[in-house]
C-alpha cells in the first residue's frame, strides 16, 4: 500500500482499528492470500471510503428513522381505534399466539429499561396496570414493531391499510421490507460497513406497486447489495415523508466523495435514469 502522508496513517490507526479499515482496502488487493495490492492503492483512498461510509450511514439512518416512526404511529392508530388500548395483547388479532407472547415479553423488557417520563408516571399513577398501546409501542424497538406487524392476521383490514399507506399493495411484501430494513438499521446502529458490504437477509421484491421505483426486478444476487433496498426506502418515503431530503443528501454525498465507486453498493450503470433516482 502506498502513502501520501505516512505520518497521518499512524494517527488514523490509533483512532480507527486496523480490522475496521481492512474492510475498505480488501478489494484493493490483487492477491488476497498474500495481501498484495494493486498499483496506485493509497491509504488515503481507504480513509476516503471510510468517511464516505460513515456519512452514508447517517443518511440512511435518517431515512429509516422516518419509516420506524411512521410504522409505530400507524400501528398505534389503526389497532387502538379498532381493537382498543390493549390491542397488542389481544390474541384474536394475531396469527401465532405463542409468537405474540414472545413479542410481548420482548416489548415488556424494552419498557422496563425505558426511562421516558410518561413510562415513569404510568408506573406511579397506574401501578400494576398494563400500558396502553400508545405508550407501550412508543418505546418499542423497530425490530419489535416489525415482528408485531408480521404476526397480525393476514385477513385483518388494518394490516393491509398500513402496508398501503407505505405504498405496498401486499402486506407480505411490506413485512419482508420491514425485516430487511430492520437488519440494515441494526447494522448502521453498530457502525457496520455499508459501502461494499452485503445485505445479510433475503427479502421479497414487491409486486404490482403503484409507481415502480425502478424499471426491472433485481435478482437475489443484486438484492444482496444496498441499491435495491435503498431504492425501496426512497419509495416508501414518497408516501410517509414526501418532502424529505434523503435523496438530495445522498447526491450531495456523492458530490463530496466523487472517487467512491457506487457499483460496490450495487448501483447499476444507468441508476440515475431509474424513476425513483431521477434528479
Amino acid at each position: 500500500m502506498l502513502f501520501q502522508q505516512e505520518e497521518l496513517a499512524t494517527h488514523f490507526l490509533q483512532n480507527i482499528s486496523y480490522y475496521r479499515l481492512k474492510g475498505y482496502w480488501w478489494e484493493m488487493q490483487s492477491d488476497k492470500v498474500n495481501h498484495l495490492f494493486n498499483g496506485n492503492s493509497y491509504f488515503e483512498s481507504v480513509i476516503e471510503f471510510y468517511n464516505f461510509d460513515r456519512h452514508l450511514r447517517l443518511v440512511l439512518f435518517d431515512a429509516i428513522e422516518r419509516i420506524e416512526v411512521a410504522l409505530r404511529t400507524k400501528l398505534i392508530y389503526h389497532l387502538s381505534l379498532r381493537y382498543g388500548p390493549l390491542c397488542y395483547t389481544d390474541a384474536t388479532i394475531f396469527s401465532d399466539s405463542l409468537r405474540q407472547e414472545s413479542i410481548i415479553e420482548r416489548l415488556i423488557s424494552e419498557i422496563v429499561r425505558n426511562k421516558e417520563q410518561f413510562i415513569l408516571e404510568h408506573r406511579v399513577n397506574h401501578k400494576g396496570e398494563p400500558l396502553e398501546a400508545w405508550k407501550a409501542l412508543e418505546v418499542a424497538s423497530f425490530g419489535t414493531l416489525s415482528k408485531l406487524y408480521k404476526n397480525l392476521k393476514h385477513q385483518l383490514p388494518e394490516k393491509s391499510k398500513i402496508a398501503l399507506e407505505f405504498g405496498f399493495n401486499s402486506h407480505k411484501d411490506f413485512s419482508s421490507f420491514l425485516e430487511a430494513t430492520t437488519v440494515l438499521r441494526n447494522g448502521i446502529a453498530h457502525h457496520s460497513r455499508l459501502w461494499n458490504n452485503n445485505i445479510t437477509i433475503k427479502y421479497l421484491w414487491p409486486k404490482k406497486i403503484k409507481k415502480a421505483p425502478i424499471t426491472y426486478v433485481p435478482t437475489n444476487n443484486q438484492r444482496a447489495k444496498l441499491f435495491p433496498l435503498f431504492t425501496l426506502i426512497l419509495y416508501s418515503l414518497q408516501y410517509i415523508s414526501p418532502n424529505s431530503t434523503i435523496k438530495d443528501n445522498f447526491y450531495k454525498l456523492l458530490y463530496q466523495f466523487p472517487l467512491v465507486p457506487t457499483y460496490k453498493m450495487g448501483f447499476p450503470e444507468n441508476w440515475k435514469t431509474q424513476p425513483i433516482w431521477l434528479y
